[in-house]
């Protein structure tokens, strides 16, 4: 019986794993590869990796080069790399986690990434029992905040097949990525929306749900063509910038949950909770689940 042929000489073993971030559901939510132990992986690796899972986001665990740091991490979509985002995040520190990663503090991990410290944290004492072991992150603070120029508006509304009626306020939420959020008249607007193919724009649009009408507060959706990722299923950056808006706008609660996914049959959650000690902190989670763990060899 042939025996299968060996790696070849040049490629390395490495752990990974994929995990679906935002839903528990292995199939609903977003799904971040991850790869372990990439401290030797070249920056022009990781990008062709990226490329080949094509993904919404494929990160690398590294060594912290900050000692208050529990790892490093480097986030990459199809397009280039990413200084932050959240669904990485998460899923990244549920993968380190369940490969035996142990944080220096109870309860709380600490990565590094090119936007600095992201604190997380493990479920809260104020959670209320099915929301014990979900992990939150810090989200970070905002690079470029504040009304948009009309005409970024008007371009924006065109790009994602809008009408200016559909538009309540606009305003940067630029915490890395370079997302501008929409708040549109109501979640059926949000859904209505249409993006046309060869935007630059990183658009994030938000609306209401009707009260009791379903099972999130607001709808979320996100468009980053120039990224190569038309829509995002479910994105963390996205929601923890909307939420440092809205909340502070007073334009909607301290806690709340968000639909993300909808569009693209995916039912994501996102669990947006502002800290009750420091009103400064919002708290961005999700589910997560690992749905594929293995090797690669690149």
């Amino acid at each position: 019986m042939d025996q299968p042929a060996a790696p070849a000489p040049h490629l390395t073993t490495r752990p990974f794993s994929q995990v679906n971030v935002f839903s528990a559901e292995p199939l609903a939510g977003n799904p971040v590869a991850v790869v372990h132990a990439a401290d030797e992986v070249s920056e022009g690796q990781m990008a062709a990796f990226a490329r080949w899972t094509n993904l919404s986001e494929t990160t690398f665990l590294l060594t912290p080069t900050d000692p208050a740091a529990d790892y490093r991490l480097r986030i990459f979509t199809p397009g280039g790399e990413l200084p932050f985002a959240g669904h990485p995040t998460l899923g990244s520190a549920h993968a380190w986690l369940a490969a035996g990663g142990r944080p220096a503090a109870e309860g709380r991990v600490v990565q590094e990434c090119a936007a600095g410290l992201i604190t997380l944290r493990r479920g809260h004492q104020d959670s209320p029992a099915h929301d014990a072991g979900r992990l939150a992150f810090a989200a970070p603070p905002l690079v470029r905040s504040g009304p948009v120029d009309p005409a970024d508006v008007e371009r924006a509304l065109t790009e994602a097949g809008l009408e200016p009626d559909d538009l309540v306020d606009a305003s940067w939420v630029d915490n890395g990525p370079g997302w501008m959020g929409l708040l549109l008249t109501d979640a059926e607007a949000v859904l209505r929306a249409a993006p046309q193919a060869g935007s630059e724009l990183k658009i994030g649009l938000v609306g209401p749900h009707r009260s009791g009408a379903a099972p999130a507060d607001v709808e979320v959706r996100a468009f980053v063509p120039g990224l190569g990722i038309p829509e995002d299923p479910v994105t963390g950056s996205l929601n923890a910038g909307l939420a440092q808006w809205l909340i502070g706008a007073g334009r909607l609660p301290a806690r709340y949950v968000a639909a993300q996914g909808t569009a693209l049959q995916r039912a994501g959650r996102v669990h947006v909770e502002q800290d009750a000690t420091d009103p400064g902190t919002i708290w961005v989670g999700g589910d997560c689940v690992t749905v594929l763990e293995g090797t690669v060899r690149m």
